[in-house]
């Protein structure tokens, strides 16, 4: 007994020897910072001379009874509701027709991905060119008949450019991901189907969609996380303009904190960003301990 619980302690510290230095890492660049941020948001203040002083919850207060705070959630969820959303159906479908054998597979596969590993700014750059009011897609419109569209100062116009942005950022990594599950559902089961005179919509209905459920829970999570942690194609192509219309939560925390100097109130409102993705990653989880189970 007593050699068995020597063991066991010698395993015991010989493991937390091994995590130390990833527990450390982790506790300076994540929890650390974490727990600072949410300590900043009962502050107000700056890096300065003045310092930084306790200011309770009145930041938060000032979140809820600010109009533009109000304006960019609505438009953070319009955003990242109008991205997700084809985010998920587009690459299911090609992630379903690349999974057939058809002919250069490979390459189209290649091509779809690509998106995902450029730069978002470099990318940005090119977008913001392409709906410049001279740019080329006003020119493919006169070239139609059609009169061209105001797209980056319109507030109608500009935060559907930026969906289309990263709708086609995201793409090829959703592909790829509905790709993996498609090829982990057995062909045994498309083949009973087949016996049984399934149609092409009924297999995608009752195989596909059922045995990419937990692959979907994912897709989903993983993209609205992307979408909640947009700047990039914000700062670079509208400034969060015109009128505010394409301002979204980062950009926003990015300006109260390094435009405003307001760093108690940015605080405040990153841990409400955080607040929400901690809660889609409980979501995720929760369901899929449901799915496993």
């Amino acid at each position: 007994m007593t050699l068995k619980t020597g063991s066991s302690n010698s395993e015991a510290i010989a493991a937390w020897l091994l995590l130390a230095p990833a527990l450390m890492l982790l506790g300076i660049f994540v929890i650390w910072p974490i727990a600072y941020l949410f300590y900043l948001s009962f502050t107000t203040g700056s890096f300065t001379r003045t310092g930084i002083h306790w200011h309770g919850w009145q930041n938060y207060q000032r979140l809820l009874i600010d109009p533009d705070f109000w304006q960019v959630l609505a438009n953070t969820a319009y955003f990242t509701i109008a991205t997700v959303i084809p985010s998920l159906v587009l690459p299911l479908g090609l992630a379903v027709l690349l999974n057939q054998a058809i002919a250069l597979r490979g390459l189209l596969r290649t091509s779809y991905f690509i998106p995902s590993i450029t730069s978002l700014v470099a990318v940005g750059l090119g977008f913001r060119w392409l709906f410049q009011p001279d740019g080329p897609v006003n020119e493919w419109l006169l070239s139609l008949g059609i009169a061209p569209v105001p797209w980056l100062s319109s507030p109608v116009w500009a935060m559907p450019v930026l969906i289309l942005l990263s709708f086609w950022k995201q793409i090829g990594f959703n592909m790829v991901v509905f790709l993996a599950g498609l090829q982990a559902i057995p062909t045994t089961r498309y083949e009973a189907a087949e016996l049984d005179g399934a149609g092409t919509w009924q297999k995608f209905w009752h195989i596909t969609l059922p045995g990419l459920r937990p692959t979907l829970i994912f897709a989903t999570v993983t993209t609205v996380i992307f979408t909640l942690r947009s700047f990039e194609q914000v700062y670079v192509i509208t400034g969060g303009g015109p009128l505010n219309s394409t301002n979204i939560l980062v950009y926003y925390i990015y300006e109260q904190a390094f435009a405003q100097f307001d760093l108690g109130y940015a605080a405040a409102a990153a841990t409400i960003l955080m607040a929400i993705a901690l809660l889609l990653v409980y979501v995720q989880m929760r369901t899929w301990d449901k799915e496993t189970s």
